[in-house]
């Protein structure tokens, strides 16, 4: 007998929710946020075909529904607290479901969440997640709070993400070492939640933004939000991975988008505090450039002298 709608909420999407007053199975969820705080709200959809390959393995796809919207919540430095999901599926496939919901929960589990209900119907695959997360007063980083001087950093290695989708649709081909961590950076990113809460806490950042639609095309929107210009040095990027295509690596590292890296920016005060943070979460913290007096994104040779890079990243309507 096939599931029915609620069926299928029940056996795979019903789980404990310690976190809410009241979780799925009503009409709505009832949260209390802690006393004093601000919540901080995103959404993001995932449409098969567009943010990810049909065939993509289900356990991943799960986990990666959820992580992108926690990376939202870490560009701000929120405590992720709950979410819901709303999605289309072709038709209620078990084995689907349950794999999916494994990596959704795994995710959700890495990064304390609880799921609080959402929305399911029969259509073209398309999954949609919103997160809630908390934040003291006055305190989340925002896009338009950077300062002329500020130095400009990213965590990570930006860039795996697109050459792991360019290899699994043939317009690369990547050795098996690089191509494995390539595919698991694109399918099963990891939010830097716990670099955004260390950024707030430790007031280590003024600006942020995370990396989802390519590294200067995210970095001009904290230039834009700021009202300032940013100057990425490519010497100064992150080395590129070996047994890559040099252009198509940087093409991948500068533009390439669903890296759900964090871009920052600091004081250049700041620079030790930071490299011993990146010391003690065990991540990367590259410093790239700086931000500066004037408008637009501008990528700089060895030499310093404007490369007037025409490179955009990625755009649903372009």
């Amino acid at each position: 007998m096939p599931l029915s709608e609620f069926d299928l909420i029940a056996r795979y999407f019903a789980r404990p929710t310690p976190q809410a007053v009241l979780g799925p199975g009503d009409d709505c969820a009832l949260l209390a946020p802690s006393p004093g705080m601000e919540l901080a709200v995103t959404t993001d959809m995932l449409v098969s075909g567009t943010h990810f390959l049909p065939d993509t393995d289900p356990f991943q796809l799960g986990w990666k529904s959820l992580a992108v919207n926690l990376s939202d919540l870490a560009a701000m430095g929120a405590q992720p607290r709950w979410v819901l999901l709303a999605g289309s599926l072709p038709e209620a496939d078990e084995a689907w479901l349950g794999a999916f919901a494994d990596g959704l929960f795994a995710c959700a589990e890495r990064y304390s969440v609880n799921l609080v209900g959402g929305d399911t119907t029969r259509g073209p695959l398309n999954l949609c997640i919103t997160a809630l997360g908390e934040v003291p007063p006055g305190t989340a980083l925002r896009r338009d709070a950077a300062q002329a001087g500020d130095d400009l950093w990213i965590s990570g290695r930006p860039g795996l993400a697109a050459l792991g989708l360019a290899h699994l649709q043939g317009r690369t081909r990547l050795p098996e070492a690089l191509a494995a961590p390539c595919i698991v950076a694109l399918q099963q990113p990891s939010p830097r939640v716990e670099l955004g809460l260390q950024l707030r806490v430790r007031k280590l950042a003024n600006a942020a933004i995370d990396v989802s639609d390519g590294l200067l095309a995210d970095l001009g929107h904290i230039a834009e939000r700021s009202g300032l210009a940013a100057e990425v040095g490519e010497a100064l990027l992150p080395d590129l991975p070996a047994g890559a295509d040099p252009l198509r690596a940087r093409q991948a590292q500068l533009a390439g988008g669903d890296d759900y890296e964090l871009l920052f920016t600091a004081l250049p005060g700041k620079r030790d505090e930071i490299a011993a943070l990146a010391l003690a979460l065990e991540l990367p913290l590259t410093r790239i450039g700086r931000m500066i007096v004037g408008r637009g994104v501008h990528l700089l040779d060895a030499d310093g002298k404007d490369r007037k890079c025409t490179i955009t990243g990625f755009d649903h309507f372009a």
